[in-house]
């Protein structure tokens, strides 16, 4: 087994060893299984994507962050509880509401912190341009969701 395999596979016992040990707003949890966010892929399951790719970065690059901002804003930051592929005029501009809709829930429900929830406010940058990433766990966010949605969307068809 190539050096670089094993090192991904310690990296990937590290994530899930982190999340399981911190156990990340368990309450939150059930409220994201219940709905779809790419395909089939439940909102909890597309946030623990994003965290695991945001975290494989950052240790693989020896990035200095923090871990726990991180991966709490990205476990908040698709949280909107709604259906966002049912109809509506309410959900048509989803892409651009539901980072702030997001971190007001987080704010509330999870008590993020102020910069916790500047990284959800930021996560849909460009689409939302004045919500520019100002710290590297936001630009984590931002890139590695926009990787597994893109992985999420190709994947269902």
């Amino acid at each position: 087994m190539a050096s670089g395999t094993i090192a991904s596979i310690a990296i990937k016992r590290t994530f899930f060893d982190y999340i399981v040990k911190k156990d990340f707003f368990p309450e939150l949890k059930k409220e994201l299984m219940k709905y779809n966010q790419h395909g089939s892929t439940s909102i909890y399951k597309h946030s623990r994507n994003v965290a695991y790719n945001a975290f494989l970065f950052a240790k693989k690059h020896k990035l200095n962050i923090n871990y726990d901002e991180l991966i709490e804003a990205i476990f908040c930051h698709d949280f909107f509880m709604y259906d966002w592929h049912e109809g509506g005029s309410d959900h048509r501009l989803h892409g651009f509401t539901h980072a702030h809709t997001a971190a007001l829930n987080a704010k509330k429900y999870c008590n993020l912190n102020e910069h916790e929830l500047s990284i959800i406010e930021s996560h849909m940058w460009p689409l939302n341009i004045t919500k520019v990433p100002k710290s590297k766990e936001a630009w984590l966010l931002c890139l590695a969701d926009k990787k597994v949605a893109l992985a999420e969307t190709l994947h269902r068809r």
